[in-house]
């Protein structure tokens, strides 16, 4: 299950250094598959999809720091728990329950974005 943040956000801006996949933006940001990963050029995702991990995309969110979903493997791979989540002071990130992934996949994931 990806993390995300809840409306609930200060801005505070603790999570965004904390995230070893840089899946954490600031509001307005747009973001790419590249940034924070070995990723680049045409990469084939694990769902099948084929993206350019040098594009820009649209933020997610113009109110609050908000977390890309397919970047996000819960820190695993990288620690016993998601990073975002232990030090945002008001606990507004939480896991996305439309986004439910297994242990597994998470770790497919983790190693797709840094052992390319």
């Amino acid at each position: 299950m990806a993390i995300m943040i809840t409306d609930e956000c200060i801005n505070c801006g603790a999570c965004e250094p904390e995230c070893p996949n840089n899946a954490i933006y600031e509001p307005g940001v747009n973001w790419t598959f590249a940034d924070g990963t070995d990723l680049t050029g045409e990469v084939t995702l694990l769902d099948g999809r084929k993206v350019d991990a040098n594009k820009d995309n649209e933020p997610v969110s113009d109110e609050v720091y908000y977390i890309v979903t397919d970047k996000c493997t819960e820190c695993v791979g990288f620690h016993e728990e998601p990073q975002c989540a232990a030090v945002c002071p008001v606990d507004c990130c939480i896991p996305d329950p439309d986004h439910e992934e297994s242990d597994e996949h998470l770790a497919l994931k983790q190693k797709l974005m840094h052992e390319a």
